[in-house]
């Protein structure tokens, strides 16, 4: 490992943590607050927890002099986001006894679980883990969930891709006791030398690392914004072997220059035996060249445009004991997820489910709650989470099929929605994650109203525009790949970007900063009208956006940087 000076104030924690214990199991037993100690907020995420509070509440608590509303976001590791019948009901029971109710598909693949408080936190993790699950490094500095195309339409290219998958997650994870010490009530050890970490060592990663596989024509895990991933080739209805991806990620700071948001870049093919071998030596090379000294440039994309492309290909082919081929490049369609009915090469039938924003929730003719719980209790169904925050309900044997899609239509599940709609999505943000400064999934649904007549009002029909929000710059609904994103940058003020395609293989382009809603809409009313009247048959709105010039065509993330700065500059 490269010696660094100055390590940041969080590898010291790591450093002192004794493989991620700390004090939590303490501070989960003080019972004079509802929060833990600092230190512990940065351990606790490499056990699928983050602390948070209420900040609708901030102000009215300050004035009563009253500690913060603490309360706990707990996010499951869920792998390629296959979850059974029996596990959606267990995460439904956990969700209304010890959280708020709700439960929330991420943009991973993944359950959150939202308004856990302190006293609760054990009672449900150890129900998660009842339900054959865990929150074991759904978040932290290792790899978190990692991801798969949801639906190949060859039955047995699916089970190739899930189990790579399936042995990515496991081969990665941490090998810390200190999960099942704390949350389990299982043995601790005496020494927690003995608690080694062959992959991540004892301070783990620089940053967070995620991983994903993608079944062409099918990007719908977005593979060019992650660490690593694995673009499968596919002959004779198997995985033959995977063009491999490094160094995509989508988060960034305003105002800071030397961050910027970055698409993969491609190491090349390599026979299907050989992943695992190749996603370690890629972690390993992240962990003993990342930068531990600035958490902002510590992702791998950094890493790679420190190295240079060819010599981290080369020091991954060194420790993989492998020689990347040319890459085969298959088809990309696009990556937006399949919705309503599929049916496979082996005849089986599968629903698409359109979820706004991921949220599942009894609210209006909107019955998601309440319809899938009934859903999973016949038994009608495998659940997949799918990376845009939808559900696949999937293997629905054929003489139940009419049996399900009654219950879709009678809990207000299959009603018509826009293209629109369907392409969008949104980070949590306000009230509960703490680096929101704007509205973000609360805002999503009268926006994406308000987009819908300017659509209208130009006979645009149904539209098929992906449109990405997030409360703040970090990027976790990866609004840095859409057509069009607005990313927080003040309570009612967004930064617009525009000109991602539908495959997700191209960076948005920063157009204005800092607009307001009224501002927001007067400009895309003008690119609509003009998308109209100068399209080509069959042209995205993104690529349109950059074929006539609107914004320039920038290729990689220190362009993307340089034109914010022109923009703010100016």
């Amino acid at each position: 490992m490269n010696e660094q000076p100055n390590p940041s104030f969080v590898e010291g924690i790591k450093a002192r943590s004794r493989q991620l214990r700390g004090t939590i199991a303490e501070g989960l037993a003080d019972p004079l607050t509802g929060a833990i100690s600092d230190d512990d907020t940065q351990l606790v995420k490499f056990h699928g927890v983050y602390q948070q509070d209420d900040r609708d509440l901030r102000n009215e608590r300050r004035e009563q002099r009253l500690e913060p509303a603490w309360q706990f976001m707990v996010r499951a590791r869920v792998p390629g986001g296959i979850c059974t019948a029996a596990q959606w009901l267990a995460f439904d029971a956990i969700a209304c006894t010890h959280a708020n109710g709700t439960l929330r598909l991420t943009t991973r693949q993944a359950f959150q679980l939202h308004g856990v408080l302190k006293r609760d936190l054990k009672p449900a993790i150890a129900a998660i883990n009842g339900a054959l699950l865990d929150t074991l490094a759904a978040c932290g500095d290792v790899n978190r969930n990692a991801m798969c195309s949801v639906l190949p339409l060859v039955r047995s290219v699916h089970a190739d891709a899930i189990d790579l998958t399936r042995r990515l997650s496991a081969h990665l994870l941490p090998r810390t006791g200190a999960y099942h010490e704390i949350w389990l009530d299982g043995a601790k050890l005496v020494d927690t030398r003995e608690d080694e970490e062959p992959i991540y060592g004892q301070v783990y990663l620089p940053r967070k690392f995620k991983i994903a596989v993608a079944v062409p024509p099918d990007n719908d895990v977005d593979a060019w914004s992650q660490d690593l991933a694995f673009i499968a080739v596919a002959a004779h209805g198997r995985i033959v072997g995977y063009d491999v991806l490094a160094g995509g990620g989508m988060g960034m700071s305003h105002g800071d220059p030397a961050t910027w948001p970055r698409v993969a870049d491609t190491l090349g093919h390599i026979p299907a035996d050989a992943a695992i071998a190749v996603a370690e030596a890629v972690v390993t090379t992240q962990r003993d060249h990342g930068d531990r000294s600035n958490r902002k440039h510590a992702r791998l994309k950094y890493t790679i445009e420190d190295m240079g492309l060819d010599a981290f290909r080369a020091e991954v082919e060194r420790r993989a004991r492998i020689t990347f081929a040319p890459a085969r490049e298959p088809t990309i369609r696009d990556n937006a997820d399949p919705l309503g009915w599929r049916t496979d090469d082996s005849g089986v039938h599968h629903y698409g489910l359109y979820v706004p924003s991921g949220r599942i929730v009894d609210t209006g003719a909107w019955r998601a709650l309440s319809g899938l719980r009934t859903i999973a209790a016949r038994g009608l169904a495998e659940f997949r989470l799918t990376a845009n925050q939808n559900l696949m309900l999937a293997d629905v044997p054929a003489e139940r099929r009419d049996e399900l899609a009654v219950l879709l239509d009678t809990y207000g599940l299959a009603a018509p929605v826009s293209k629109l709609r369907q392409l969008a999505l949104a980070c949590v943000g306000l009230p509960t994650c703490g680096l929101a400064m704007a509205e973000s999934e609360r805002y999503a649904p009268e926006f994406l109203t308000r987009v819908e007549s300017l659509v209208a009002k130009h006979a645009l029909g149904d539209a098929a525009i992906g449109i990405r929000l997030t409360g703040c710059p970090n990027g976790c609904a990866r609004p840095y790949l859409a057509e069009i994103a607005l990313v927080g940058k003040a309570p009612g003020r967004y930064n617009l970007y525009v000109g991602g395609t539908p495959d997700g293989r191209r960076l948005t382009v920063p157009l204005r900063d800092n607009l307001t809603e009224p501002q927001i809409l007067e400009t895309l009313d003008a690119l609509f009208a003009r998308y109209a009247a100068e399209r080509h048959a069959g042209e995205a709105f993104g690529a349109y956006v950059r074929r006539v010039g609107i914004v320039p065509a920038i290729t990689d993330g220190r362009e993307f940087a340089a034109e914010v700065v022109r923009l703010t500059s100016g």
